[in-house]
């Protein structure tokens, strides 16, 4: 993972977006600090990236791994901008889909414990062009044991995508090949990303308050 697509670049000053103009459900106007990343955005910058994807890996079987649970709406929407690609190409090459589920949190915070608790056999993955799907990378320690697990099947190619990437000293060096956007090193939460399983619903990518937190603590 050493050449690396741009990505759009967050600021730490960045002020986001009045909750109060757009539409968040009643029950968490008390748990979020602002709306960061609109939907959008979201959808204009992943379309992008799956343009980016089938430029790299679009000569081969391609196998797109999603990381659950987080990821899945990442996964869903990158998907249908690549199959919407390939519809429109002269090249038919295979895609299909797996899933693994990995565990590190605990309320906000790694714990450095990372359990693999799903996924499919990975030896599917011998010789294919393999796109690890991740929600968010912040210390990285979780795409970086997915790696590990996935290289001991001998894939073609293998490459990482993230929506968002926590700028963290930890993140530097386990940047994906496919970044949506850089962020600032606080919580968030929307667009499948989630707090004990919270706010899953939200469309958008918001910065979670201390009340919510404390709300949703497990």
């Amino acid at each position: 993972m050493i050449e690396c697509s741009p990505s759009v670049i967050v600021n730490d000053d960045e002020p986001g977006y009045d909750l109060d103009v757009y539409c968040i459900p009643n029950r968490y106007a008390e748990d979020l600090e602002k709306v960061f990343i609109l939907h959008g955005l979201i959808m204009d910058r992943t379309e992008r990236l799956a343009r980016d994807v089938m430029k790299e890996m679009g000569g081969h079987h391609i196998v797109a791994l999603c990381v659950l649970k987080g990821g899945y709406k990442f996964f869903a929407d990158l998907l249908d901008y690549i199959k919407a690609l390939k519809r429109n190409s002269d090249r038919s090459i295979p895609m299909t889909v797996d899933f693994s589920r990995l565990k590190s949190y605990c309320n906000d915070q790694s714990t450095g414990d990372i359990k693999v608790i799903g996924g499919d056999d990975l030896s599917t993955l011998t010789g294919k062009n393999v796109l690890i799907v991740e929600d968010i990378i912040d210390a990285g320690r979780t795409v970086q044991t997915l790696l590990s697990l996935v290289k001991q099947h001998n894939p073609q190619m293998l490459k990482v995508a993230s929506l968002p990437v926590k700028r963290t000293p930890q993140s530097a060096a386990c940047r994906p090949d496919f970044v949506g956007f850089e962020i600032p090193d606080r919580f968030v939460v929307g667009y499948a990303l989630d707090y004990n399983d919270y706010f899953k619903d939200l469309n958008r990518v918001c910065v979670i308050s201390e009340t919510g937190k404390g709300k949703y603590q497990a």
